[in-house]
């Protein structure tokens, strides 16, 4: 159905009005003691806007509990209004309009508008008040949700990359739709004074109060009688491209600039498998169809949805991150597409119980957002997120473990293919087990490793200031990709740590060449009774990487410089190209893939066996030091 734009700008006046000026007193939030921005005695230093509704120019709104969200945003500028603030403030009353038109609909619709008439003309029958009234409060929660929907995906476009942390909103009323639009408004007049410091924060704090405005509504909404209308209907404003389908929030394209300090292919030396995976799946992350809202890599199985990446400091984990996002960059610049890149760090742990865990829903909230292309990070996640069990992690940690197990892996995990997560650390035996799991690919980043990435990496780090001559070495041939890739899946044939080796020499003693399912199967097997944490999951992310290979292949880089020859092609259409180019898989990628898989699974448990037994030697001898001590002091 269609949200008639006349119904709509019937409503401006109200809306305008609301935004201007009005009288609140909070009943179930406190007042912040947030001081207005001081008048001048003499010449005004900021506009004021005068309001063409008849008689609102001479109501004062002056009085103790007034709200002027016009004033408070003027307030913000040097003289004049910037561009920014007036695009908040048309957003606020094209909101405000949007959804009081909605809740009129609504009320005719339902039935409630007949209610209302009874009521004002008092011949409303006591045997409908009780329908009176939870028709009054099913049409404020469409309201408030309608508003807060309309205000995030007007202002979607004008939001950059920073953040604010709004809390919890709690002026919620349901008495009728205008005192629930008074309540919300008084509280994001509240949080624009406490939190609104420029013109850049002013937008953010409008937008996180608009999402945590409509998380609060949807949850209120769970027990509320007489929904149906708002939930079973779905409307369309025509003319901001809006969709209103009840609880669901409306998806804009946004993606601020990103700055970072990007690195090129050719600048990272060595990590050969790492870059050459990171390569290819900024070219999958492309494919993404975003009218059918999935990816054909997602669905034919050779996508990564996950990856972790781990080794030693100085090996060059950054600048693949660094890499990956300007590729990515990039290749969303020439197609038009919106690009978002966030990172989780750990100061987003907080000491609030349940804040961690939220912090991180929103993390994985906004890289999963269909609407985009996205990339999230999660560097040292060993301090991030918590081993369950461990005594020394917080409890905000245990919740960020929790929230992404569940993102990564849990029921309602679904891969489409416009995103993905990079794990990273330097010590990944501190990771939980089973979120550890939950990386589907393993990028070992171990830096330079030959005498020709020395060399390299010397060169390009030295830059052009010199004239020191190269010498016998061709630069940078050693790190020709196809050809450095080949060497390090070769390298994969046999396994590389010392307790999946003797494994392997068991195994290969036992049945020889494994070139059957059934005698990788008996590997596979073999791997679980030396290692019981060697699971169907880790099966799963095995074969996941058999699948990459099996799409062993780069899409052209004139894919990526023309859209119109494969990213603006349809879905089908895509599809079928893709498919075009796939490999069959070989006994050689399976037995290549287990290794790899395999070893790193082993690398972190002897690290992490041993580092418990090297604390507990260190604590024992603690002990009996201080045993000695006492006694000796007792003697």
């Amino acid at each position: 159905m269609e949200l008639r734009e006349d119904t709509i700008r019937a409503q401006y006046e109200a809306a305008l009005g609301m935004v201007l000026g009005f009288d609140h007193a909070p009943r179930l939030a406190k007042a912040v003691d947030v001081a207005q921005a001081e008048r001048s005695s003499g010449i005004g230093t900021r506009p004021r806007f005068r309001s063409t509704v008849p008689g609102m120019v001479t109501r004062s709104t002056a009085r103790p509990g007034g709200v002027r969200i016009a004033e408070r945003v003027e307030g913000l500028s040097d003289g004049l209004v910037s561009p920014v603030q007036a695009a908040v403030l048309s957003a606020l009353r094209r909101g405000i309009a949007i959804a009081l038109a909605m809740g009129e609909t609504l009320a005719a619709q339902s039935g409630l508008a007949e209610l209302k008439k009874a009521n004002l003309e008092a011949r409303l029958p006591e045997g409908k008040r009780a329908e009176f009234t939870e028709g009054l409060q099913a049409e404020a929660l469409a309201v408030l949700y309608t508003f807060a929907n309309a205000t995030a995906f007007l202002l979607a476009p004008h939001l950059g990359s920073a953040t604010v942390e709004i809390g919890e909103v709690e002026e919620v009323l349901t008495d009728n739709a205008p005192l629930a639009l008074q309540g919300a408004l008084w509280e994001l007049d509240q949080d624009i004074g406490a939190l609104a410091t420029d013109e850049v924060r002013l937008v953010v704090v409008v937008a996180a109060f608009a999402e945590a405005l409509m998380k609060k509504v949807a949850l209120r909404a769970e027990g509320a009688a007489r929904m149906g209308a708002f939930t079973s209907g779905s409307w369309k404003v025509e003319a901001d491209g809006l969709t209103i389908a009840g609880f669901k929030p409306a998806r804009a394209a946004k993606g601020g600039v990103l700055t970072m300090q990007f690195k090129k292919p050719e600048e990272v030396v060595g990590n050969h498998i790492a870059k050459y995976q990171s390569l290819r799946l900024a070219k999958m992350l492309m494919a993404y169809d975003f009218e059918r809202r999935l990816n054909p890599f997602a669905e034919l199985g050779g996508f990564i949805f996950t990856f972790m990446g781990d080794g030693k400091p100085g090996t060059g984990k950054t600048t693949l991150i660094q890499m990956m996002a300007g590729l990515l960059n990039d290749y969303c610049k020439v197609a038009g597409y919106p690009f978002r890149y966030q990172n989780f760090s750990i100061d987003q742990i907080d000491s609030y119980q349940g804040k961690s865990g939220q912090n991180a829903k929103a993390f994985i909230d906004n890289v999963l957002d269909p609407t985009v292309i996205a990339f999230g990070t999660i560097d040292d996640i060993d301090q991030v997120a918590g081993k369950r069990g461990d005594r020394q992690s917080s409890a905000g940690q245990q919740e960020v473990t929790a929230v992404f197990m569940g993102a990564f892996a849990g029921a309602n995990t679904v891969v489409r293919g416009n995103c993905t997560f990079g794990m990273f650390s330097n010590f990944p035996e501190n990771v939980d087990d089973a979120l550890r799991q939950r990386a589907g690919a393993r990028f070992l980043v171990d830096g330079p490793q030959t005498r020709e990435d020395y060399i390299d990496i010397l060169s390009l780090l030295l830059g052009k200031n010199h004239s020191i001559p190269v010498g016998d070495h061709q630069l940078f041939a050693a790190q020709e990709i196809r050809k450095a890739v080949a060497a390090s899946f070769e390298g994969h044939s046999k396994p590389h740590e010392d307790g999946l080796l003797k494994v392997w020499d068991q195994v290969a003693r036992d049945i020889g060449p494994l070139d059957t399912i059934a005698k990788i199967g008996a590997y596979l097997k073999a791997i679980q009774v030396a290692d019981d944490r060697f699971t169907g999951r880790a099966i799963k992310n095995i074969t996941d990487a058999v699948k990459v290979r099996a799409m062993d292949f780069e899409l052209p880089d004139a894919w990526m410089e023309e859209p119109d020859l494969f990213l603006f092609k349809g879905y089908d259409e895509k599809l079928a190209m893709i498919r075009g180019l796939m490999t069959p898989i070989t006994v050689e990628m399976v037995v290549q893939e287990i290794n790899r898989y395999a070893d790193s699974e082993f690398r972190y448990a002897d690290k992490s066996d041993e580092v418990a037994i090297e604390a507990m030697v260190r604590e024992f001898g603690r002990t009996e030091e201080a045993k000695r001590r006492y006694l000796e002091g007792k003697g």
